[in-house]
Formats: structure tokens, sequence, C-alpha cells
């Protein structure tokens, strides 16, 4: 029981790490993703236009 708050402490920066791994891992994913999504909405947009 003497060492049980350096494991709780480990692992909170343990979870922040994992944290943050998952915010670059999306941030990533929409950097690289976004203008093609854009893009397939653009297509729609003008796609619903010519029916119009």
């Amino acid at each position: 029981m003497l060492f049980a708050p350096k494991e709780q402490g480990q692992g909170l920066v343990e979870y922040a790490l994992i944290l943050v791994l998952v915010a670059i891992v999306v941030f990533a994913a929409l950097l690289i993703l976004g203008p093609i999504v854009g893009n397939v909405f653009s297509k729609i947009n003008s796609s619903m236009n010519s029916f119009g």
C-alpha cells in the first residue's frame, strides 16, 4: 500500500499520454479526410443544383 500514490500518479500520466495520442490521430485524420469530404459534399451540391 505504500506505492499506491505513485501508481495512481503514473496512471494519470498514462491516461494523459493516451489522450494526447488520440487527439493527434483525430487531428491527422481530419487533415487528411477533410478535403475529400468537402469535395464529396461539393459534388452532391452541384448535382442537386442541376435538378433545380
